[in-house]
């Protein structure tokens, strides 16, 4: 049974949740079609152009991503401060970036005189546009639409490009958003694209190690991992999550085709987090129906904000 968006997003509970949007039937977001012989490769470039400016206008941090041929990965965290504290002028600009001004809009941007009621309806579509440069649902929105026109007007065809809506798993505790990062970062080395982090191209943990994007281009805006225990940071050590992705990509190796070699690394003993535990955990997020990850008491309480009497969990 489809859930309405708004009954999957409390921010109340967490401002990070994990994305995947999927392309319909046998289309290609990228990679090469073995049947045709055609190759898609250059739409990963697409991907990472529009979440660069997405990222850019919006109130919403991009934690972690992996661009695959038929579907991509997003972590993301919902800044919603930080989308409070912009001015009435700094909504308009970035809505504007994105969308032409109704006339109303650019008179008083202007500095024109409006009366009462021209100026409440000025105020009421900036409050309407602040609400949307935070939301999820909007930021997946302008991404899919505009790959989905590149695509279609590349292949001479028209009709759905994704299979449906987007899928989004809240994650509700520090070791759920540490899973859900490198089980992203990891997508191309289980996929055997790449053996190894920082040869696996079009991934946050690529980005962060080797810059390699055109001067012409800005890649996503990542939030920083913590360095001097800054709130908006993400809360762990750079250095301890490349070691535990390291050590992660060589331990899964069963059911996928893609592994690196066993390294066990020492931020597991920091964080208090069991071997076996961790790896399934890791494993689980292919998983369908699953709309929320973390502990028992996190999901209890997420269910109960977004009106709901349980939720299909991952229990971490």
């Amino acid at each position: 049974m489809t859930i309405a968006r708004s009954r999957q997003i409390s921010l109340q509970d967490t401002p990070y949740y994990h994305v995947v949007s999927r392309c319909v039937r046998r289309a290609f977001l990228c990679g090469e079609d073995a049947h045709s012989g055609q190759s898609y490769e250059h739409r990963r470039q697409w991907v990472v152009d529009k979440l660069g400016q997405l990222s850019r206008l919006f109130a919403i941090g991009v934690c972690a991503y992996a661009v695959m041929n038929n579907h991509y990965h997003l972590v993301l965290k919902v800044e919603r401060d930080i989308a409070i504290r912009w001015s009435e002028q700094e909504v308009a600009e970035r809505w504007a970036a994105l969308f032409q001004w109704p006339l109303l809009v650019r008179r008083w941007y202007q500095g024109e005189s409006l009366i009462e009621p021209e100026l409440m309806v000025v105020q009421q579509l900036i409050a309407q546009w602040r609400e949307r440069l935070h939301s999820i649902s909007w930021f997946i929105r302008l991404l899919n639409e505009n790959l989905a026109r590149q695509a279609n007007q590349e292949d001479g065809c028209k009709g759905h490009f994704w299979e449906g809506r987007f899928k989004s798993q809240a994650l509700l505790t520090e070791s759920a958003l540490l899973a859900c990062m490198a089980y992203v970062d990891l997508n191309p080395i289980r996929a055997a694209i790449a053996d190894r982090p920082e040869e696996s191209g079009y991934t946050s943990i690529k980005q962060r190690l080797v810059d390699q994007q055109p001067a012409a281009s800005l890649p996503p805006l990542l939030l920083p991992f913590s360095s001097q225990g800054k709130p908006d940071d993400l809360p762990y050590a750079f250095l301890d999550y490349l070691a535990l992705v390291d050590w992660t990509g060589r331990a899964i190796r069963t059911d996928k085709r893609g592994h690196i070699p066993v390294h066990l690394a020492p931020i597991l003993v920091r964080l208090g987090l069991d071997e076996a535990r961790w790896l399934k955990q890791v494993t689980l997020f292919r998983r369908q129906g699953i709309r929320v990850v973390g502990d028992r008491e996190h999901c209890r309480l997420f269910a109960q904000h977004c009106g709901q009497r349980r939720c299909h969990q991952l229990p971490v």
